[in-house]
């Protein structure tokens, strides 16, 4: 049986329980005492957690084999045209179809916002369903019903692929990591489910993976989150949600190269980072936004 762990409110000092190693339950007994100690820290992406029970199978010593990045010397931006996007749904559904995401309306790789702007300048957000099935013709946010609305539009969401990202600084087993060319990724084969970088990411884009017949590489109780298709684009493919919309409100691609689309757009366009006073150097890049949403 596994001892408890007690907490004192002091940061723990030690990767052991009572002389032995931690296990996949102590990890998650801790998780309350343990995520303040760690955010920011930057060696816990080193800490490696001895696993004793059945999760010890999914944490390999080696992360499986990736295709090589397309260049080390480019910077991969994504910038969203909240102008454009006329809030259809086509980049959600691509998104779980490409990467086997469970199709249930609250586990997103990317998901669309609606925000709805009163006349008093209240902002209403609503997403029903991740916006997969597009929005009915009045919000359904609380506390919208029979406000004066003066305009709304759609603001697109996913993984901002941080150059600073808090989910590495805290993953215990350095499941969630960066590639040579700046990508975040999570290797669920290591992965634990302490939801450590489901609570540190400020932007809402991690979840755990359910059980069912859906899941994005066969593991049910892990972290996911958006991986602007690095499958495809280390192929030289365009991720799946860009590929998918319609009037071409995503754009993706390398902001070192000045021809590029994405660096036309970054010279020519005003464009807002979300939360930018939070230190984590997102790499997702919004136009035509407004005010009221760039926090």
């Amino acid at each position: 049986m596994t001892e408890p762990v007690a907490t004192t409110g002091e940061c723990p000092t030690g990767a052991s329980v009572s002389g032995r190693p931690l296990n996949r339950r102590d990890v998650l007994k801790l998780g309350a005492a343990l995520v303040p100690c760690i955010v920011g820290a930057p060696l816990a992406a080193q800490w490696v957690v001895p696993a004793a029970d059945a999760a010890a199978t999914r944490i390999g010593t080696e992360r499986p084999a990736l295709p090589a990045p397309a260049g080390t010397d480019r910077r991969w931006g994504f910038v969203v045209d909240v102008s454009k996007c006329i809030g259809c749904g086509s980049c959600v559904d691509a998104c779980k179809l490409e990467n086997h995401v469970p199709l249930e309306p609250e586990y997103n790789r990317t998901w669309v916002e609606r925000h709805a702007v009163a006349e008093d300048g209240s902002v209403f957000i609503d997403s029903p369903d991740g916006g997969i099935h597009g929005f009915p013709p009045e919000s359904t946010a609380p506390g919208a019903a029979g406000q004066p609305i003066d305009h709304s539009f759609f603001m697109p969401r996913l993984c901002m692929q941080c150059d600073n990202p808090p989910c590495v600084a805290v993953c215990p087993v350095s499941a969630t990591y960066k590639t040579g060319d700046g990508v975040v990724l999570v290797d669920q084969s290591r992965c634990i489910g302490c939801g450590y970088c489901v609570v540190a990411c400020p932007y809402g884009a991690r979840y755990i993976v359910p059980s069912g017949s859906e899941t994005p590489t066969g593991w049910a109780g892990v972290a996911d989150k958006c991986t602007w298709c690095y499958h495809r684009t280390t192929r030289g493919r365009q991720p799946a949600c860009v590929e998918a919309c319609p009037v071409g409100a995503r754009v993706f691609g390398d902001m070192n190269d000045p021809a590029s689309p994405i660096s036309g757009i970054l010279r020519e366009q005003p464009a807002h980072v979300l939360k930018p006073e939070l230190g984590t150097n997102p790499r997702v890049w919004y136009v035509g936004l407004e005010g009221e949403a760039e926090a």
